[in-house]
């Protein structure tokens, strides 16, 4: 049977830790010089789970702390935090 994080956190850490594994192969492909192509393809999926990573943690985010601030009145700030990180990952 297969591994199924309960929460977030755990979702989030499950991620990770899958990424990681994705990583330490690219190094080891790196080391062992093997075929550029192979490795930019396991280098791009070690980037798109990170960016899945951030997609959850962004949507958890939305969730709890910017919705948190929303109904504290604190709608300006929340949504200029979030904005701030886009335009980061735009640069």
């Amino acid at each position: 049977m297969a591994y199924r994080p309960k929460n977030t956190q755990e979702r989030i850490l499950h991620r990770l830790k899958i990424s990681l594994g994705h990583l330490k192969k690219v190094t080891l492909m790196v080391e062992g010089q093997e075929y550029c192509i192979d490795i930019l393809h396991q280098s791009q999926a070690v980037q798109n789970a990170l960016k899945e990573i951030d997609a959850l943690i962004l949507e958890n985010h939305l969730q709890t702390c910017t919705s948190d601030a929303i109904r504290k009145g604190k709608s300006k700030e929340a949504i200029a935090e979030v904005m701030e990180i886009f335009k980061k990952t735009n640069q």
